[in-house]
């Protein structure tokens, strides 16, 4: 099922996490070990080609890559439940990809516990979400990579209670522990998704220092996790605008399927949700659904006002939020199921600068798909 999209090629490889372009490569990060990270070459979008692989060990994955212009790629290494070598260490690992096909490990930057989630990339700066010692969940940290090879912790933020060595007792909602998910950068800001405790907009003119602007949370009123709060790079009718996707897991009772959220952030001190966007036909009824049938991500890197989903079961989704007030679907794409799987999980999205889109299934494959709308 297709809609001003058509299928240019598709990359046969383990199914992953996040995907991710510079110029024509094409970078991979995937859910389960052995695999770790995958780069293709998509000079011809028609024609990938393989040119690398790395691998993590038994008990880990590597599921979020970013690269930047000048051959700095970072991919983070979490734990996977209880098995495993714990001293592989779980953080991120810094590689110099100057030369695509060689990819060279230059770096390591560890914390303590779990590891690494996701995190923004901007080719100086790392802002990421890690497990820490000391801490309940997962918190915002920032990290210095003007040394590549040695990535230095400059700033740190969490929500108070978490800091349980510090002697911080929390409230947490529902008794579910608090989980930064990721930063997003835009200047001085960073704009971060914090699982149930819902999105936060943080004040990093002093990086050393984040400070709190504001917080908005609609769980549990809404049982889904917050997951992405991207915020577009130029006002839309004269507002400023912020895309909040929730995710369709991890829900505190069940539910219909996750949406996305479209916030007005003109006065950043009183975020404000002023519409939302569901697959049409997908909540007919208000009935709850089996998870991962919704909301997962939104591109982050975005061209204009169209905005690429991957939603789960229902893949690619093009919403247009040229009238904030009224997101539209003006494109999607249905992948076909991946070998083995009931239907399709499409868990990330990116495109290129020449408009290609590059869609991830969570089980198999990438998906190369051009379209017509931008």
């Amino acid at each position: 099922m297709t809609h001003n999209t058509k299928l240019l090629s598709h990359v046969d490889c383990p199914g992953g996490g996040q995907v991710w372009v510079e110029g024509t490569t094409l970078f991979i990060g995937h859910m389960r070990n052995p695999s770790g990270t995958t780069i293709v070459d998509v000079a011809d979008p028609r024609d990938p080609r393989v040119i690398a692989r790395i691998d993590v060990p038994d008990g880990w994955h590597s599921h979020k890559v970013r690269a930047s212009s000048d051959g700095i790629m970072v991919v983070n290494h979490e734990k996977l439940g209880p098995d495993g070598d714990w001293k592989f260490g779980g953080g991120l690992a810094v590689y110099d990809v100057t030369k695509p096909a060689e990819p060279r490990m230059i770096g390591k930057w560890t914390t303590g516990g779990r590891g690494v989630h996701r995190y923004d990339f901007d080719g100086r700066y790392a802002y990421i979400s890690p497990t820490a010692d000391g801490y309940v969940g997962n918190i915002v940290m920032i990290l210095d990579l003007i040394d590549p090879t040695n990535p230095v912790e400059i700033g740190r933020w969490w929500i108070p209670g978490q800091h349980v060595a510090g002697g911080e007792e929390g409230n947490w909602l529902h008794g579910v522990s608090p989980r930064c998910h990721h930063p997003i950068r835009r200047g001085n800001r960073l704009y971060v998704s914090y699982w149930h405790e819902g999105l936060f907009i943080l004040d990093i003119s002093d990086m050393t220092s984040p400070k709190l602007v504001s917080r908005f949370n609609t769980s549990a009123a809404f049982p889904h996790p917050t997951h992405t709060c991207l915020p577009m790079a130029m006002p839309i009718r004269g507002r400023d605008i912020m895309v909040v996707a929730d995710e369709d897991v991890a829900k505190l009772y069940p539910s219909p399927p996750a949406f996305t959220w479209i916030y007005d952030i003109t006065d950043e001190t009183v975020p404000t949700p002023i519409s939302t966007w569901q697959v049409p036909g997908l909540d007919v009824d208000g009935r709850p659904q089996e998870p991962m049938t919704g909301c997962h991500q939104p591109s982050e890197r975005v061209s204009g006002t169209i905005i690429p989903f991957a939603w789960f079961a229902q893949g690619l989704r093009l919403v247009d939020i040229a009238d904030p007030f009224n997101p539209t679907e003006v494109g999607h794409f249905l992948p076909d199921a991946a070998p083995g799987a009931a239907r399709p999980s499409s868990n990330d999205v990116t495109i290129d600068d020449r408009g290609i889109i590059y869609l991830i299934d969570r089980v198999n494959g990438v998906d190369i798909i051009e379209t017509t709308v931008f």
